[in-house]
């Protein structure tokens, strides 16, 4: 099974600790943040994807093609131009058959994961004080995914999305919309996904 690793953003919120370095490469406990979420992956996965773009050449340094028995490959996102762009970046790669998203950022625990998998689809989320920054989520009586909205100054619920999900390749059926933040940001193909394949939402 394949992960998508979305790790090409350039970090300012986090300047100038990314002044030097990539943010996936930050440390956390003597470790990039990178080497965490990698290891946190459930052993079904065995290739990652890697989407870089700012300072990519330090994270393929670091990794390799290599890391831990799993096989990277890289893609560079050309343009910082959001999620649903940089998982397009992706999608020759992808083989049939469902894969992990996760942002580069996002630290995990396996067991999240686990449970995730034993899905067909699903979403990992959390509940958050502030949801008018993140995905916002809205679920139906089975628990499952009906709508999320991204950054809303009205969010509908303190649920959000963190950004980790199983997909499968149906996914790229929807077509992205440009948020007004000006990027393409995967909540609105996966709102169209979830209206015609059930996302399982796993807090």
């Amino acid at each position: 099974m394949q992960a998508v690793i979305l790790a090409a953003g350039n970090g300012k919120r986090m300047w100038p600790l990314t002044l030097e370095r990539p943010k996936p490469l930050i440390p956390i406990a003597g470790r990039p943040i990178l080497e965490h979420i990698i290891d946190a992956l459930p052993k079904e996965i065995s290739e990652i994807i890697l989407v870089i773009g700012y300072k990519g050449d330090m994270i393929k340094e670091h990794f390799g093609n290599v890391y831990k028995e799993r096989s990277i490959t890289y893609v560079n996102q050309w343009m910082p131009a959001g999620t649903a762009h940089a998982l397009s970046m992706a999608e020759p790669l992808l083989k049939d058959g469902r894969f992990v998203l996760i942002c580069g950022d996002d630290v995990h625990g396996k067991e999240a994961f686990t449970k995730a998998l034993s899905y067909p689809l699903a979403l990992l989320a959390a509940t958050h004080p502030d949801p008018s920054k993140f995905g916002a989520l809205e679920l139906n009586a089975d628990h499952t995914l009906a709508s999320i909205v991204e950054k809303s100054s009205v969010p509908p619920t303190h649920l959000v999305s963190t950004g980790a999900m199983v997909l499968d390749k149906r996914i790229f059926h929807y077509e992205a919309m440009r948020h007004e933040n000006g990027e393409y940001v995967v909540t609105h193909p996966l709102g169209l996904f979830a209206k015609e394949h059930p996302i399982m939402v796993v807090e």
